[in-house]
């Protein structure tokens, strides 16, 4: 589990690292291309001022001696730190000889375009040429020539280039920086929910994912824990059912076990009754599993009025003969109770817990009476017992759970009598008496008219 998570891990930083430079890469070259163009054409342009003011600084010296029939004397070119370096001036008469100067010994294109028009440049061999007239009054009496090295110019460009480029690095680098720690940002996240689910997967229902403030990752981690959550209940609901099921289909399963092994002991009983007796228990049975099984889904049948005629005559049905084979008696009183609103399911179960507890742990005869509590329907299970002092019944260690199931089927009777908006409580710890309590539903009063009084 560890290697794959690891790789996908570093899969995912790999990707937004690469993306993250390349995204860089991308937009550097979109706009580092026209840039560098417009950079050569800058450099161009400065490298034609500069030849444009060596040329006008030379024409200023030279006219006067032009005009008048005069070779002219060049002052020689200033080094300038702001002007590109190694240019030439030369002077031509206007039938286009050399005069002074240094350059080609007859006249160039663009010495003679300089005849017609203010300033002729452009590049000749390897050399940035600019050229202008001398002009005395109208007449025409020279050019001026000027002219550097294309390598200069060339310098010039690839050096601010070269720079460029350098600061393309930096930025590529910056990129590759900022993307390694959002990579890990984001990919941490991504680690602890993978470590969550893992342990999720090894059945750690209590692990809960860190929230990271990223709305997308924060969504996975609450779906996540939404998982966790509903996995945990229902393996806990599976647990209780287990436990509640082995508690509470022990007693059915007791008395068919009951009854036939009395028809097998008696082989003159009628064998016809004791199959309707075994059927009956298993019917019996058959409802114990389907309001276990309701229970186990926290499902709750429909309340209504509580029967408790049919409700004591099942009670006697199952638990009489268990009862009577023990020696005990069972002792059935107030059917005619006020009624109440309950699941008959739950209430059942809830009696059936209490008459085991007494059968099991209690002695002597076992009493179930119904009786009004007020404003509640009270029904009292008790037997001769005693609960010692200091002794919850509904609290007990896992040792008495794994050796009776004696607080697992008490605990299950009380969760069903508060999910039925009753109580179930200890009354009496001598003799034993656990009292379920009920809300009862009384008739309305009926009211009496005038003409009705006697």
């Amino acid at each position: 589990m560890i290697l794959p998570l690891v790789g996908h891990t570093l899969s995912v930083r790999r990707r937004i690292v690469t993306l993250t430079v390349l995204a860089a890469v991308l937009a550097i070259t979109l706009f580092g291309a026209p840039l560098a163009i417009a950079v050569a054409k800058f450099h161009e342009g400065n490298s034609t001022h500069d030849l444009e003011r060596v040329a006008d600084t030379a024409v200023l010296d030279v006219t006067g001696d032009l005009a008048n029939g005069r070779v002219p004397e060049l002052k020689p070119v200033k080094p300038d730190a702001d002007r590109i370096s190694g240019i030439k001036v030369a002077v031509y008469t206007p039938t286009g000889r050399l005069l002074v100067g240094d350059g080609p010994p007859a006249e160039d294109r663009y010495v003679r375009e300089a005849h017609y028009t203010d300033m002729a440049t452009g590049t000749r061999e390897d050399e940035v040429v600019l050229a202008v007239p001398v002009l005395s009054g109208p007449s025409l009496v020279g050019v001026v020539r000027t002219a550097h090295p294309r390598s200069e110019l060339d310098d010039r460009i690839r050096l601010t280039w070269l720079k460029m480029a350098g600061l393309a690095v930096i930025a590529i680098g910056a990129s590759w920086l900022i993307a390694r720690r959002i990579a890990t940002r984001l990919a941490r996240p991504l680690e602890d929910l993978a470590s969550a689910a893992e342990q999720l997967g090894e059945g750690d229902f209590t692990v809960r994912a860190n929230r990271t403030g990223v709305r997308e990752i924060d969504q996975v981690a609450d779906a996540l824990d939404s998982t966790s959550v509903r996995i945990g209940e229902t393996l806990e609901r599976e647990r209780t059912f287990s436990s509640d099921a082995s508690h509470q289909l022990r007693t059915p399963l007791t008395g068919l076990r009951l009854q036939l092994e009395a028809a097998l002991e008696s082989p003159d009983r009628d064998p016809y009754a004791t199959i309707r007796d075994s059927i009956a228990s298993a019917d019996r049975l058959e409802r114990t599993i389907d309001d276990l099984l309701a229970l186990a889904k926290q499902t709750r049948a429909p309340r209504a009025l509580l029967d408790l005629g049919k409700l004591f005559e099942e009670v006697r049905q199952t638990w009489h003969g268990l009862l009577a084979g023990r020696g005990r008696a069972l002792r059935i009183s107030g059917r005619e109770a006020l009624p109440a609103r309950a699941a008959d399911a739950a209430v059942r179960q809830v009696l059936a817990v209490l008459l085991d507890n007494a059968a099991t742990h209690g002695r002597g005869t076992v009493s179930v009476f119904a009786r009004d509590a007020g404003d509640a329907l009270a029904i009292d299970v008790s037997d001769e017992g005693t609960i010692p002092d200091g002794h919850d019944p509904f609290v007990t260690d896992d040792q008495d759970e794994d050796r009776e199931g004696h607080g697992i089927g008490l605990r299950l009777a009380r969760s069903l009598s508060e999910a039925e908006g009753g109580r179930l409580r200890l009354t009496s710890p001598s003799p034993t008496t656990f009292t379920l309590l009920l809300p009862a539903e009384r008739p309305p009063a009926q009211e009496e008219g005038p003409g009705l009084a006697s």
